[in-house]
């Protein structure tokens, strides 16, 4: 059967969560995708994410701190200085990592934003909540006109309108280093322990190609669309106005200067729902105002974004699962969900449309709301899709 988007024919549910091998790993964004997509781990019915999640509970906790604080007072400094940075959104995890950065390993950290496509209200609230609670921060917003016409062609190439943001969201940190002399930058979750490979888990380092370029001759891709492409001068010319945000800083400065980019969540052990509890209790940390986010069944992850919504139902769309698969899996690898009641909440919300700012996301990217559906129905791949609708959720009960 003819499958899109590289992903592979046969669909396969893990034994212990509901992901698929449909999911997607991370890649660099600014690279040329390839025809076939690299997806999650499986190995005798299990996802890699589920038994990573198994093996954590073997994990010496102690030592990991150990590892940590021999890291940490490698790069401390006493005169003042920012001596780590932190990137995130003041959302529960980056108040988490930096709080106990800040308050129980007595460092210095400078907090980094990449700004959102578009602020909710509760999103801006919980960016000024995490500075009063004690952090300098700086807000990176990129040119909104070259932001929005990078989104518009991540959408119609890549049915991807997230894409300029998670580049943003990957070089930033990296490149404020650069700028501040700042070695250390600590992010939070391994993306590994959601999805990718088991073996991704075993450093705390994040792949430098996530978020440099080899040299400034590298082709560089944004929105499907190469940096360069003779044929497409106003598209050329957009692309090369970007400035600096967007574009990876060069491997060679990152090795010079000795940047690591680091996860806490190999250090600590990795709780979702601990940090909920953490934001709250020490800052004015706030969920959604309607009691869930649409898509989902939760109320405290991806807040600040207009776009997070299109960008879960996109993913629902070519990979057959969207937001609340991937907070059930989550749940149900800490033990807050059984199987069967992930599957109840993926049923239920899976499918919803983001309503909310539809208006507002096609006026910002630019396009009619016909196009808009043209673009949806057309990134629907055969093997998961059938003329009466998604055909994902019939095989979830016979892992």
């Amino acid at each position: 059967m003819e499958t899109k988007h590289g992903l592979p024919e046969e669909v396969i549910f893990c034994k212990k969560c509901i992901i698929s091998n449909q999911r997607p790993n991370t890649s660099p964004e600014h690279k040329k995708k390839d025809s076939k997509i690299g997806t999650i781990g499986f190995k005798d019915g299990v996802c890699d994410a589920c038994r990573f999640a198994e093996m954590k509970k073997a994990i010496d906790w102690d030592a990991r701190e150990d590892e940590l604080v021999n890291l940490l007072n490698k790069h401390r400094r006493n005169d003042g200085r920012y001596d780590v940075i932190v990137p995130g959104s003041g959302g529960k995890d980056s108040i988490y990592v930096s709080h106990m950065l800040k308050y129980e390993y007595d460092m210095n950290p400078l907090t980094v934003t990449w700004a959102p496509h578009i602020y909710t209200n509760v999103g801006w609230h919980n960016l000024q909540a995490w500075i009063k609670s004690g952090f300098d921060n700086i807000l990176v917003t990129p040119n909104y006109k070259t932001h929005r016409y990078l989104t518009g062609l991540a959408f119609e190439n890549l049915v991807n309108p997230f894409q300029p943001f998670i580049m943003g969201q990957k070089v930033i940190a990296p490149k404020i280093a650069l700028q501040y002399d700042i070695p250390l930058i600590m992010y939070g979750e391994n993306h590994a322990e959601v999805h990718m490979f088991l073996k991704n888990n075993f450093s705390p380092l994040m792949d430098i190609a996530n978020f440099t370029r080899h040299s400034v001759d590298d082709e560089l891709y944004f929105g499907g669309i190469p940096v360069g492409n003779p044929y497409d001068p106003f598209r050329n010319q957009a692309l090369l106005r970007m400035g600096q945000h967007h574009i990876p800083p060069l491997e060679e400065d990152i090795l010079e200067k000795g940047i690591e980019v680091h996860f806490f969540s190999y250090y600590h052990n990795w709780s979702v729902q601990e940090h909920v509890r953490y934001a709250k209790s020490h800052t004015d940390f706030k969920g959604a105002p309607n009691g869930r986010s649409e898509g989902t069944y939760t109320k405290y992850s991806s807040l600040d974004d207009k776009m997070d919504g299109q960008h879960y139902y996109t993913t629902y769309v070519k990979f057959g699962q969207g937001r609340a698969t991937y907070d059930a899996c989550r749940d149900i690898r800490e033990g807050v969900l059984t199987r069967e009641q992930g599957l109840e909440w993926a049923a239920l919300y899976d499918h919803e449309f983001p309503h909310e700012y539809f208006k507002e996301i096609l006026d910002y990217m630019q396009i009619s709301k016909e196009h808009y559906w043209d673009i949806i129905e057309n990134a629907k791949s055969p093997h998961l899709w059938s003329d009466e609708g998604i055909l994902m959720h019939t095989a979830w009960g016979e892992s």
